[in-house]
């Protein structure tokens, strides 16, 4: 078939609409008796493209959905939120309700690399004050938490594994090249080409992680391997569905158990699937 050059080609008014779900197993053991957390994730997105530039796409991303589960097997539900479904009595509940419908804009190249986000510190805004907290010290702890999953550079640094996975140059089908991520997680990516139809391009995945998160009750530091299978669509380059699957191990510390590691392994899947 020979070498081809394998982008994204979007136009103005394109939109995908992604339905994500993600499961993370957390287990930690000491002494022989393990905790297992586990947080479950289902969300469905909207890119739409609003500008066409040179090199660039500018993208209007719009959550239109998102369920948090979070389970332990000692303390049983820590978090069940359904943003959909307000409780006024639920400040979690309210915060979530907040982001939808929030338009947040993305800037990236024709390989993926996510290079600006626009719009996630007022996202983290309007969160905040759909709490209802009033006082400004607890307001602002709160932005400071949520600034971690939900500030411009943490969506680009989430958003950048479902998007970032072409070459800048021109491939066939057995072909490598590598990418990295930043952020909590930093992988380095070997691609291959698997395979290239008229309709479909096969991409697989291996990356070395490590995983870094330091909060006020956990600090954690995992090194692991993930693996990621991509179908993408020939004619825009964006996914039809991408599976991701890894397994991380090392220590965790938190501040009641003092300089105490306890030794962590993270099991993670996440399924993107393009369902409009």
């Amino acid at each position: 078939m020979g070498q081809t050059l394998l982008q994204y080609d979007l136009k103005v008014g394109d939109t995908f609409v992604v339905q994500q779900k993600a499961e993370q197993v957390i287990t930690q053991e000491l002494n022989g008796a393990a905790h297992v957390i586990t947080n479950l994730l289902d969300g469905i997105i909207e890119f739409k493209v609003t500008e066409v530039k040179e090199n660039n796409y500018l993208i209007s991303l719009n959550f239109q959905d998102l369920n948090m589960n979070m389970k332990s097997s000692i303390q049983g539900d820590l978090m069940n939120v359904r943003a959909k479904e307000v409780n006024d009595d639920d400040v979690q509940s309210k915060i979530f309700n907040s982001l939808l419908n929030n338009q947040v804009e993305l800037t990236f190249d024709k390989t993926g690399n996510i290079l600006k986000v626009i719009g996630g510190d007022s996202l983290i805004t309007k969160m905040a004050n759909a709490s209802g907290i009033e006082d400004d010290f607890t307001k602002n702890m709160m932005k400071e938490s949520l600034k971690k999953d939900f500030g411009s550079e943490a969506l680009s640094n989430s958003y950048k594994q479902m998007t970032y996975f072409y070459s800048s140059n021109e491939i066939e089908i057995g072909d490598t090249w590598q990418n990295n991520y930043e952020g909590k997680l930093i992988a380095q990516n070997t691609w291959t080409l698997e395979n290239l139809s008229d309709s479909e391009i096969k991409i697989n995945g291996l990356a070395q992680v490590n995983i870094t998160t330091n909060e006020p009750s956990i600090s954690m530091d995992l090194k692991g391997e993930q693996t990621t299978k991509i179908n993408a669509s020939r004619t825009t380059g964006f996914i039809n569905t991408m599976y991701v699957e890894g397994e991380f191990k090392g220590g965790s510390v938190m501040p009641q158990m003092g300089e105490t590691e306890i030794p962590t392994t993270i099991k993670s899947t996440i399924t993107y699937e393009l369902i409009h």
